[in-house]
């Protein structure tokens, strides 16, 4: 693996790129500059290749993956839990009872998801923090034994020793040596001070818009045909998971070639049958609940006067 390789791996991560930027005359300075001219010369073409990689990886970069992460955590729960809990409620058959436990449900519900979320990334920024924290001191306490980990991230590239040796020492030295050991030795990255506010309104939007779309067949019914409203609430659950399923499973597979195309449609199959199995077993307990009460209601008891 030549040095071109290192920058590769290197470059991935800002602050360190931006912190060994080739420099001429800094460069003509030690061994390790002397080292880098001659991989570089040797590399050519394949160095400017590697330095055009960051700009073209901003360039596709559009929507965080954390961001879709968790907007597929709230379709997925919305799209699944509401329409069970309406589906149940449809034994009642009573509409108003349908929409307002709907929509008491999808309200609760999204805010009990984002709290969520915002919980836990929190914790996320609080656990980075602290390894930062203890990285830093890490650093300063202890530099022997900083050098072994440096020496181990780059163990497996099976680099020349000698290279390993100059980038340990340049590393040891730089300021931006407890942001590489989070990137690379910990496998951290940092988080966004925003991150904990978009992962809760992201997830409790997401629950709430997939929590509605089984709510909306019951605004066009009366209130009487409840039965109605569920037939077109469960087929319109039917085309909207197996379209997430869908594209969930696209989303991390690929949409094109028909590997993809079937993996695509295993996975909505999945969803439907999960949405599918929850509602039948959420009106399946309403429809016990239901026979329990009325075998224990006044109205059976035996009348004991006169």
């Amino acid at each position: 693996m030549s040095l071109v390789s290192v920058k590769r791996l290197l470059s991935t991560y800002s602050p360190i790129s931006e912190t060994y930027s080739v420099d001429p005359e800094k460069e003509s300075q030690g061994p390790f500059a002397r080292e880098t001219c001659d991989l570089e010369s040797a590399a050519g073409s394949e160095l400017s290749d590697v330095k055009s990689i960051p700009n073209e990886k901003k360039s596709f970069k559009i929507v965080d993956a954390r961001v879709v992460s968790d907007a597929i955590i709230g379709l997925s729960d919305g799209l699944t839990v509401p329409f069970a809990l309406t589906a149940g409620l449809s034994t009642m058959e009573d509409t108003k009872v349908v929409i307002f436990g709907g929509l008491a449900e999808l309200i609760a519900g999204a805010i009990s998801m984002g709290l969520g979320g915002y919980l836990g990334a929190k914790s996320e920024e609080n656990l980075y923090q602290a390894t930062l924290k203890e990285t830093i001191a890490e650093t300063v306490a202890y530099p022997s034994s900083t050098a072994v980990m440096i020496s181990d991230i780059f163990a497996p590239y099976d680099l020349p020793p000698i290279i390993v040796a100059d980038l340990t020492a340049h590393l040891s030295r730089s300021p931006n040596l407890p942001s590489f050991l989070m990137n690379f030795h910990h496998t951290l990255a940092e988080p966004s001070g925003s991150r904990a506010l978009t992962c809760a309104l992201t997830i409790a939007l997401g629950y709430f818009v997939g929590g509605f779309v089984p709510l909306v067949p019951y605004f066009f019914v009366g209130p009487h045909e409840v039965y109605h409203g569920l037939r077109w609430s469960a087929a319109t659950m039917v085309v909207a998971l197996f379209l997430f399923g869908y594209g969930k499973t696209c989303l991390v597979s690929g949409w094109r070639g028909s590997q993809n195309i079937r993996r695509g449609v295993v996975g909505g199959v999945q969803m439907v049958l999960v949405g599918g199995l929850a509602a039948g077993t959420a009106m399946a307990l309403v429809k016990a609940f239901q026979s329990l009460a009325s075998s224990g209601s006044p109205d059976d008891k035996p009348n004991h006067n006169g």
